[in-house]
This record gives structure tokens, C-alpha cells and sequence, in this order.
């Protein structure tokens, strides 16, 4: 039987244990009338997730497990982290890269986690233990990894413009390469149920067989891809460049729309309903839109420093973001919503008028409180309580 993620203790050298400032702070949020209008009302309260020292440029989540879900995240400062998805809690930090990390990922029951460095290595974790199961040596900085849906194989990209496939079963084997790339990978995944792989350098993205290990296609974008998103339901490819969010399909890498955001953008995400879709970039913020007319429907800043990636989680209720500043950042799909450790209680109208909506987050003056109920959709979070763990 698998041990409970509760009963995990972080043990030297695979995990560290987390500084004092852990963050964690079940945010009660107090609205005014119905659930609708508080929905209006409510302005975003993020869980900010501390730990990382230098910028955080990559995340993931897991799919939903018996245990909940799961969020790993990639650091310059070569501590990749592990936290429960729904509340940002922190679990562990898999120790032994040498250099920044670019790329992580969890598969699909978060047994396992794989993150790509500067080290020019790729390494293979248990998730559960945070023990260093494989180690795979490249000839480059390694920015990306991906594991096939059973989990028995790895692909990675990197700076050396190669593909390569890893039968993990077999980690002393040579791995499996693909060449074709012009210029370093930022991005490769599986697609297609594994039958096919979608890759980004910098201004190309390419289609390739998995059987055949040849290019199906490729076509060229306008400026430096910064990021690249595969949604299976419904074969969808979300792909940034410039300020350009665009959306193909992942079989033939044919555009099916695309829209443009009022600054460059570093990252994206469609929501697993296809209703929204998120970004953030250069100008620190965070911007929501409807999938289907491309509609603004919010922005607001909640970084100090430019985003440079935002994922939705698997059920869809909140979305990460990671920054310059070396933080993480959970949000709410539907801002006031009971959700993880989102309370939302609606008080009784005072006087015959609605009582004033308010946040409260334990530890917190009530001036704060007042203060950040107070910001507008385009201030900075720079009063964001933390409560000291």
C-alpha cells in the first residue's frame, strides 16, 4: 500500500526541510449577498507559495490521485519542490542538481517527478520519498522533460537540438535521438497518446511519429516561442510567442485561433473545460480570458516581477504562477468560491444593507484586511499576509 503523503518527513540528503516562513494560510473570504454577487464583489486572494531563492520558470501538476493532486515546480536555484496542489503546502525539495533548473514534471499519479538543468543532466525522482532514482547525462543544458503516460519513458530536450527517449526500465541503455531542430528545444511532449511528439525551438514548431522517429511537419511562428501547452481533450496545442496566445491542433499543427495580449507573454494555459484561458508575462501580470470570443474577463498584478509560467490545475478550480520573484501563486477559477483553504461565508445583511465584504486571513491586523479588500483588479498584492507556520 502506498504510504499517506501526511506521512511523509523530509530526510537528508533527497529532501530539506522547508524554512520557518512556510506559507500557509487558509484565506476565509467574506462576501456580500448572493453567491453571484460576491463573485462580482471578491477581488482575487492568491496563496503564495514561499521557498524558492531565485526565479521559479517552470510548473506542473499531476492528475487527480487518491490523494489529491500534486504541483512540482523548477527553480534557477536548482531546488525543484514538491507541494499539494490544492493549498500550496509544501512537502519536500528533491536535492542533487548542480545548476538552475529549467524544466519539471510529475507523472501522471505523482509516484514519480523528472526535472531538467543546467547540469546538463536530466534526473528521474521517486516523488514519494524524494529519493534520486536516474540520472541521465546530456551533452547541453537540458530544458525540458516529459514522461509518456505509463510512465516507462522520458523524453527530454534541450540545448543541443536533440530529442531523445529514455526507456526508464532500461536507464543504462542508449537513448533513443531525434535530431532536426535548427536550434535549442525549449519545449517536447507527448501527444497523441504517446504515437506522436510536439516540439518547440525558437521560432519552429514540429510534429514527429514516434514510430517512425521522422518529422510529420513544421511551421514557423513570428517570433521566439516562449511556451508550449499539449491539452489531449480535444488534441489542442497552446503555444505563446510575442504577445500572440495561439491554439492548433496538436495532430496537424493546423492554427485555430489565436489572440494577442497587451504585452509579451512568457506563458499560458487553456482551462480543462475549455472556458478560460490564463496568461502572464513581462508587465507582472495575470490575464483571464474567454476561450471562446478571446474576451478580457480579468488582469490584475500579483507578481513583482515578470511571470514566466501559469498552469491551470486539473480540475480546473485554481491556476499557478511562477515568477521572477521567485514565488509561486495560487488563484481561484472562480474568485470566492469554498475551495482548498478558500473559505467563502456570505454574512448577514446589517441595516438592511449587504455587510461589507471582507478577507480574512488569521494572524492578519485588520487594517490589512481592509487594505486588500480595497485593491483593484490592477494593484499589486504587496500587502499579501503570510502567517507564520
Amino acid at each position: 500500500m502506498r504510504p499517506s503523503r501526511a506521512s511523509l518527513s523530509p530526510s537528508p540528503p533527497a529532501r530539506s526541510l522547508f524554512p520557518p516562513h512556510a506559507p500557509r494560510f487558509p484565506a476565509a473570504l467574506r462576501l456580500p449577498g448572493a453567491a453571484a454577487a460576491a463573485a462580482m464583489a471578491m477581488r482575487q486572494t492568491p496563496l503564495t507559495c514561499s521557498g524558492h531563492t531565485r526565479p521559479v520558470v517552470d510548473l506542473a501538476f499531476s492528475d487527480i490521485t487518491p490523494y489529491g493532486y500534486f504541483l512540482i515546480s523548477a527553480c534557477k536555484d536548482g531546488k525543484p519542490m514538491l507541494r499539494q496542489g490544492d493549498t500550496g503546502d509544501w512537502i519536500g525539495t528533491f536535492l542533487g542538481h548542480k545548476g538552475a533548473v529549467w524544466g519539471a514534471t510529475l507523472n501522471r499519479d505523482a509516484t514519480k517527478a523528472a526535472t531538467a538543468a543546467a547540469d546538463f543532466t536530466a534526473k528521474v525522482w521517486d516523488a514519494v520519498s524524494g529519493d534520486e532514482l536516474i540520472t541521465l547525462a546530456h551533452k547541453h543544458i537540458v530544458k525540458s522533460v516529459n514522461f509518456t503516460e505509463d510512465s516507462n519513458y522520458l523524453l527530454t530536450g534541450g540545448q543541443d537540438k536533440l530529442l531523445r527517449i529514455y526507456d526508464l526500465s532500461k536507464p543504462e541503455a542508449e537513448p533513443q535521438v531525434v535530431s532536426g531542430h535548427t536550434s535549442g528545444i525549449k519545449k517536447a511532449l507527448w501527444s497523441s497518446d504517446d504515437k506522436q511528439i510536439l516540439s518547440a525551438d525558437d521560432k519552429t514548431l514540429r510534429l514527429w511519429d514516434r514510430n517512425t522517429m521522422t518529422e510529420v511537419k513544421a511551421i514557423n511562428v513570428a517570433m521566439s516561442v516562449s511556451s508550449m501547452e499539449y491539452v489531449p481533450e480535444g488534441e489542442i496545442l497552446v503555444v505563446t510567442y510575442g504577445r500572440t496566445i495561439a491554439f492548433h491542433s496538436a495532430e496537424t499543427l493546423e492554427q485555430i485561433k489565436s489572440f494577442e495580449a497587451p504585452a509579451t507573454v512568457n506563458s499560458a494555459s487553456l482551462h480543462p473545460e475549455k472556458e478560460f484561458i490564463v496568461a502572464g508575462g513581462e508587465d507582472f501580470k495575470l490575464y483571464k480570458y474567454d476561450y471562446n470570443t478571446g474576451e478580457e474577463l480579468e488582469s490584475y498584478k500579483g507578481h513583482f516581477g515578470p511571470i514566466h509560467c501559469v498552469r491551470f490545475s486539473p480540475d480546473g478550480e485554481l491556476y499557478a504562477s511562477g515568477s521572477e520573484d521567485g514565488t509561486l501563486r495560487l488563484w481561484q477559477t472562480t474568485v470566492g468560491k469554498t475551495y482548498g483553504l478558500w473559505k467563502c461565508v456570505v454574512p448577514e445583511e446589517e441595516g438592511g444593507e449587504l455587510a461589507k465584504a471582507r478577507v480574512s486571513l488569521p494572524g492578519t491586523a485588520e487594517e490589512e484586511l481592509e487594505d486588500l479588500t480595497s485593491e483593484n483588479s490592477d494593484s499589486i498584492y504587496s500587502s499579501t499576509p503570510e502567517v507564520k507556520a
